[in-house]
């Protein structure tokens, strides 16, 4: 069956995981006390802090106090859906003051506009909230990439490792299984899209996968959708 949709992941397959793990992470923890002192009535922020108390059977009755939690989970990288959305507003300000741009492959910037050109619909799925993901491509080295884009996934599918986020996630684009391609840097999260019915390829950008049950690339330029 013809591809129709390519489905990728961020960290390690279109950006750096290093721009994560050395500029967005440490940003978000720097900051959280002080945003969360900030902005600690706003709706969505409370929202997430209770979700975060409701996780952790924590009581979160205070900035100090969501804070060390929220900071250990990141310590932790934990994948928690409150941290993600918390995390994604504090980026959002330090995209919009400047402070940083998002990392992005060469490669990548040309396949997507490549695919999108080609009338495939392109969509993404991270551990990253929604907001964050639209943060990333709208703020990228290669400029504002998010017209490129259909679609986007984060935790509340479920999570990247499981089948049936997967099985999800193809229900809403709304194309038959074999008809999306998913891009990923991680075996497991390629093993259950695969059991889902999707076609698979491994980003292995450092070329230190010796064998895989994937097929196994090292740029977006080795990517041929029409020959899957």
């Amino acid at each position: 069956m013809t591809i129709k949709a390519i489905l990728t992941d961020i960290e390690g397959t279109v950006g750096s995981i290093r721009f994560v793990k050395e500029v967005l992470f440490p940003y978000a923890d720097q900051q959280m006390e002080t945003f969360l002192t900030r902005h600690w009535n706003d709706p969505a922020v409370a929202s997430a802090v209770a979700d975060a108390a409701g996780d952790s059977g924590e009581i979160l009755d205070d900035p100090a106090s969501a804070a060390a939690l929220l900071r250990r989970w990141i310590a932790e990288d934990r994948k928690a859906t409150p941290l993600k959305t918390l995390q994604g507003l504090i980026w959002r300000a330090g995209y919009e003051n400047g402070d940083y741009r998002a990392h992005v492959y060469p490669d990548a910037v040309e396949g997507l506009r490549r695919w999108h050109r080609d009338g495939l619909a392109l969509y993404v799925y991270s551990s990253g909230s929604i907001a964050a993901q639209k943060l990333f491509f709208g703020h990228s080295e290669a400029g504002d990439l998010t017209p490129l884009f259909n679609g986007y996934f984060d935790t509340t599918s479920g999570g990247k490792k499981e089948a049936d986020s997967y099985r999800a996630i193809q229900a809403e684009i709304g194309v038959a299984p074999q008809a999306i391609l998913f891009l990923s840097d991680v075996e497991a999260e390629l093993d259950a899209a695969r059991a889902a019915g999707l076609h698979t390829v491994l980003l292995d950008r450092d070329d230190a996968i010796a064998d895989s049950d994937h097929r196994r690339v090292t740029t977006f330029d080795d990517i041929a959708p029409g020959a899957l």
